[in-house]
């Protein structure tokens, strides 16, 4: 499966693990020649756009290696300042209101234009107001040019927003002005000032060799081979046999099953963050309208067992009710949740059902107040085994309370397009980090989220509706007063404690596998200069790290 990505839609093409073995492919074959890039994301279609998350370049992460960030921002090590990149320089205002980026110089785009001060500006005012591009809901206002200076001011303070406004990637003005439609545009000869260009997209392969006017220099790996595998098995088996060197999809039993097949040079890392899966609920639909039933599963499930069987204990599970992370989120606790933990009450959750009005008939069905059996199915991709495993535990564990329920293992497309309408019951699905738990409750209960059923949400896809939660986020996410961020955080660890908008499950650290047979200088716990998964802004801070083993 993938951390915190949208995978690719309807496609028109399959990508299989065959192709990683084909003549002019696989890691195997190719050596230190080239890096073989997986993700278990199934079928893709010819769709380079950076800014739609269908596109094949996000679902498999090669956007990254063509466009760049201004700065690079690190959310494995909050210790670490942001690095300059297409900026030189960057600062803030003190209400977080305005940012101001200086403009690399001698920076040319892959087609021989150069890059400038205008170029992001024009990416500013396209996020800002093209239809579909502002996916993260930023308030932006005004944009202005000084030179090779760029301010973006926000109608809002941008606090907990920082990392993203200082991670936004930039796109040549010269051809996205000419672009009618830019969340729509598949945008199949990519320009950008990344280190490597597309050379090729076929049934086979998307391969991607070195831009040699790239102003940070010349990257050590000649080529780059992104492969869309059918699932975490398919994957799997590349990685363990070396046809990938990069790639991310959870394996059960990690050290027996992958390392250790060449325990000298098949790594991975798990680096710690605030992120966590969730199963997310459906509030708008039974039978989780009523708080009773979230109430009553969430306190069945058992996520010692999740953590040790769906993961292999590479996730650790979520141990405090309000969803925070432990130990690396503890800062961020209220008071009255700094020793709270969760386990495991049946009997308690049955009170909470009898309490509400729901009765069991005599095979143990639990009944509705209405006398309807209480039934639910959760919902994932095919392939996803670290999802569906846990998919059965939750079923398994809602079986002690009468409840019926089953899981259904669907296609990727279908998934993602269904529970963008709100088309399900409930899911498995992350959460993204940050340096602060706002975008882990932003995405459960955000109100700038919230879509009519039918209507395609980014996130927030169980449509929980809280007043006291939107304000709380609004003012997490707007006020400078410490105080009041203090105040509104513990309002929303309330109501995610008290509401139960998704059910906290298990710690999602950026976890990667990578080989070191080839290839050297990978992020890992020694070095944690970037976040080592191959689908994030950081991929050309990696590329740019990696030198020929040996040398």
């Amino acid at each position: 499966m993938i951390s915190r990505r949208w995978v690719a839609a309807a496609a028109a093409l399959a990508v299989t693990v065959g192709v990683a073995g084909c003549s002019d492919g696989g890691g195997a074959a190719q050596g230190g020649d080239v890096l073989t890039i997986g993700m278990p994301n199934g079928t893709q279609t010819n769709n380079q756009n950076p800014f739609t998350g269908t596109s094949s370049a996000l679902s498999l992460g090669y956007a990254w290696a063509m466009y760049e960030p201004l700065v690079q921002v690190n959310p494995v090590d909050f210790t670490a300042d942001p690095e300059p990149w297409l900026a030189s320089a960057y600062e803030w205002n003190d209400d977080y209101t305005a940012f101001t980026f200086t403009a690399r110089e001698d920076v040319t785009w892959s087609d021989g234009e150069d890059f400038t001060a205008d170029d992001i500006a024009f990416t500013a005012e396209l996020l800002r107001d093209a239809e579909g591009l502002n996916t993260a809901g930023l308030p932006y206002d005004q944009v202005t040019v000084d030179g090779d200076a760029v301010t973006i001011t926000f109608t809002e303070p941008q606090f907990v927003n920082r990392d993203r406004v200082l991670s936004m990637i930039v796109v040549p003005e010269h051809i996205w002005s000419e672009i009618d439609d830019p969340a729509t545009e598949l945008n199949q000869e990519p320009v950008g000032t990344g280190p490597y260009t597309l050379s090729s997209w076929t049934s086979q392969a998307a391969i991607l060799d070195v831009n040699p006017e790239y102003w940070g220099g010349e990257p050590a790996v000649p080529q780059l081979r992104y492969t869309s595998y059918t699932d975490n098995n398919a994957l799997t088996t590349a990685l363990s046999n070396g046809e990938v060197q990069w790639g991310w999809t959870f394996i059960a039993d990690i050290e027996s099953v992958y390392v250790a097949n060449d325990p000298e040079h098949l790594q991975y890392w798990a680096a710690p963050g605030l992120a966590i899966d969730a199963l997310f609920l459906n509030t708008q639909a039974a039978p989780f309208d009523d708080l009773a039933v979230r109430q009553a599963l969430n306190m069945v499930i058992d996520r010692d067992v999740i953590s040790a069987q769906a993961t292999s204990d590479l996730f650790p599970p979520v141990t405090n009710p309000t969803g925070i992370a432990q130990p690396v989120g503890d800062p961020f606790l209220a008071p009255e949740y700094l020793d709270a933990t969760l386990s495991v009450d049946v009997e308690g959750a049955r009170d909470v059902l009898e309490a509400a009005g729901y009765t069991w008939d005599a095979s143990e069905q639990l009944l509705d107040p209405s006398g309807e059996a209480v039934t639910f199915t959760i919902t994932n991709p095919s392939g996803w085994n670290d999802y569906l495993t846990a998919d059965q535990l939750i079923v398994d564990a809602a079986s002690q309370l009468g409840m019926s329920a089953d899981v259904d293992a669907t296609t990727v497309d279908g998934w993602m397009e269904a529970i963008g309408n709100g088309d399900f019951q409930a899911m498995m699905h992350w959460t993204e980090t940050g340096s602060t738990p706002y975008e882990v409750y932003a995405n459960v209960m955000g109100g700038q989220y919230l879509q009519p059923m039918g209507e395609q949400a980014t996130w927030n896809f169980g449509r929980f509706d809280d007043a006291s939660a939107a304000e709380a986020l609004q003012t997490y996410a707007t006020s400078s007063d410490e105080a009041a961020q203090t105040a509104a955080l513990a309002t929303l660890q309330q109501v995610f404690v008290d509401q139960v908008p998704a059910i906290p499950i298990v710690v999602k650290p950026f976890a990667a596998e990578y080989s070191t047979l080839h290839w050297e200088g990978w992020p890992d716990e020694s070095n944690p200069y970037a976040q080592p998964q191959p689908t994030g802004t950081q991929v050309s801070r990696i590329l740019m790290e990696l030198q020929p083993a040996g040398d």
